[in-house]
């Protein structure tokens, strides 16, 4: 059975890879979703462009374990050489949008919920969520749905880790900065250049450091990665506008890190757009976790956001794929990637839930 999941997991992401399904825009992949759901007498719910399901056998009195995934893409960059809406095989990788990020977790998980969705006696339910809007933090991704499925106790998030155990996630908040000065004539002497001014923001930027470090996520980083300011040569302006992105570790929360910069940072305004990406994390104790390591995958901190910010339960990020290869020119994966995902996802829950 295993084999014929893996088969099937490969030609629906090749499916997936050749519609497009650009964030908010997800609806005709949502309909191939379901169709292997009808296909293998799944009951699935959809709701906006989320399909998903429970196990057949669901008992409201055991613990609940989320297998999740993303099925929108970004949109590909002008450096592709191939058609990135072509599932082209070759050399043993699968070319495509979306097929690293995140099509063939997507896949692995889905197939991986199939073969466990008839049996009985198992010690956790399984829901599974083939999400939208991943990429684009939207309103009507996991996060919506979280209302909507049965409490969850622990997740899995398909993300390309190559199979590693991914044991905590960092944060991420953005922050609109503003300088401000004296607007004036570029030909009159002005002391208060808010541009001049920024120096010193800038430079304070540069050198501060959140003093509590993460065994798993090491340091907060902060990054200044937008400027703006001016109209026009001949005039000084009157502000200087910045945005910062901070990337936080499980030592502080959002609040915490949006807190310190309001108090310590030496600009005008510091204003976070939003508060709900948390950290994530999962205890290097929990079931899951050791069951992997006794598998003898490695355990890192990734430094890389996906929908685990929206969960409040511990999660796990795992799956097939090299998160270096997201969002790159000419996306792949390799085949053999997709069989070892759906063979180490089917054995690491045999090990936990059976």
């Amino acid at each position: 059975m295993i084999q014929q999941l893996t088969n099937e997991a490969i030609e629906l992401l090749k499916k997936l890879i050749e519609t497009q399904s650009f964030s908010s825009e997800e609806d005709e992949t949502a309909v191939l979703i379901e169709t292997w759901f009808k296909n293998y007498n799944i009951e699935y719910k959809r709701t906006k462009n989320n399909v998903w399901a429970t196990n057949k056998y669901f008992d409201n009195n055991k613990p609940t374990l989320l297998l999740n995934s993303h099925h929108d893409t970004v949109k590909p960059n002008s450096a592709y050489t191939k058609d990135p809406f072509k599932a082209i095989v070759e050399d043993g990788k699968l070319y495509g949008l979306g097929s690293n990020d995140a099509g063939g977790c997507l896949v692995s998980l889905i197939a991986t919920f199939t073969y466990f969705y008839n049996q009985k006696d198992l010690k956790y339910n399984l829901v599974i969520v083939a999400s939208a809007e991943e990429e684009s933090s939207g309103p009507d991704g996991l996060n919506s749905m979280l209302a909507v499925i049965p409490k969850v106790d622990v997740a899995i998030v398909g993300e390309p880790t190559l199979m590693n155990l991914a044991v905590a996630e960092k944060g991420l908040v953005v922050f609109d900065a503003e300088v401000l000065g004296t607007p004036s004539h570029a030909a009159h002497p002005n002391d208060n250049n808010a541009i001049y001014n920024t120096i010193e923001v800038l430079k304070w930027f540069k050198d501060f450091r959140f003093k509590k470090t993460s065994e798993a996520l090491g340091d907060v980083k902060l990054t200044v990665t937008q400027i703006n300011a001016g109209k026009q040569h001949n005039a000084v302006p009157a502000d200087v506008k910045l945005v910062i992105d901070v990337r936080v570790n499980d030592a502080y929360s959002n609040q915490e890190v949006a807190d310190i910069l309001q108090k310590k940072a030496p600009c005008d305004s510091i204003v976070p757009r939003s508060l709900r990406l948390n950290s994530s994390s999962i205890p290097l104790n929990h079931d899951l976790v050791k069951a992997g390591i006794a598998m003898g995958r490695s355990t890192y901190g990734s430094p890389t956001l996906s929908d685990q910010a929206a969960l409040s339960c511990p999660s796990l990020k795992l799956g097939p794929g090299d998160s270096t290869r997201s969002h790159s020119a000419d996306e792949f994966i390799y085949l053999n990637e997709i069989k070892e995902g759906i063979e180490i996802y089917i054995e690491l829950l045999n090990r936990v839930i059976v």
